[in-house]
């Protein structure tokens, strides 16, 4: 290849890892469609034996809340009994120890983050109005996940600028913060589309030869679940 044809700049890693990231994201949504549309076809064929089953599983669950509510009824009587259904104990129960320095960080990012994306900040700028309504949510999530390691990441997300909402002139976007950040989300794309694939309705529909012939292995598996639950649900 001539200079005259060679690319004027070579895609760096952050590019590379938000073009796969796309990919990824358009291959989990093909997947859902395409399963999502076969499970309705398959809960057309078996409509009668679903609304029989929820009907069922429901009147289970009443007798089964009936039966306990007679229980704990009869052991008010007991003279140890408290009112939550539960044996008072003198055992003190355990307190979760948890790491102040490390809660004190979690707080201090949260904040700063909050601080610099809150959507009050953007209310006369309707084009960035609903992106930091989304960031904004997104970081509460993650903070109230307690994940140390991904709030610092998705900090560092939201200060690199790659949010698309401009950082503040004296900071200076650092590309590793940045980097670590979508190798996480790479991450995290690839064990949902793993585990999207890994659906066994998925597998049916695109390792049977007829995936079709699955509503005869449905119609069994609801005929003795059903017959368990007649049985269990009958009047004594």
């Amino acid at each position: 290849m001539s200079e005259n044809h060679l690319p004027s700049e070579l895609p760096t890693q952050i590019q590379l890892l938000k073009a796969e990231i796309n990919r990824l994201q358009i291959e989990i949504n093909d997947v859902n469609q395409r399963t999502s549309a076969f499970e309705n076809l398959l809960r057309a064929k078996i409509e009668d034996e679903i609304i029989e089953e929820q009907e069922l599983s429901l009147l289970y669950k009443q007798q089964k809340k009936a039966k306990k509510a007679k229980r704990l009824a009869q052991k008010k009587r007991g003279k140890n009994f408290d009112q939550t259904g539960i044996l008072s104990s003198n055992q003190p129960k355990p307190i979760p120890i948890k790491n102040p320095m490390e809660q004190e960080q979690r707080k201090q990012l949260y904040r700063e983050a909050m601080l610099y994306v809150h959507p009050d900040k953007f209310s006369m700028q309707t084009d960035k109005l609903d992106l930091a309504t989304e960031i904004t949510t997104k970081l509460i999530e993650i903070y109230r996940s307690g994940d140390l390691t991904a709030l610092k990441a998705y900090h560092a997300h939201i200060f690199s600028g790659n949010t698309l909402i401009v950082p503040p002139k004296n900071q200076d976007p650092s590309k590793g913060p940045e980097l670590a950040y979508l190798k996480m989300e790479l991450k995290i794309l690839q064990e949902e589309l793993a585990e999207t694939k890994n659906r066994h309705t998925y597998k049916v529909l695109t390792e049977y030869e007829n995936p079709m012939s699955f509503v005869d292995e449905l119609k069994v598996y609801y005929k003795d679940r059903l017959m368990k639950l007649r049985k269990r649900t009958r009047s004594k």
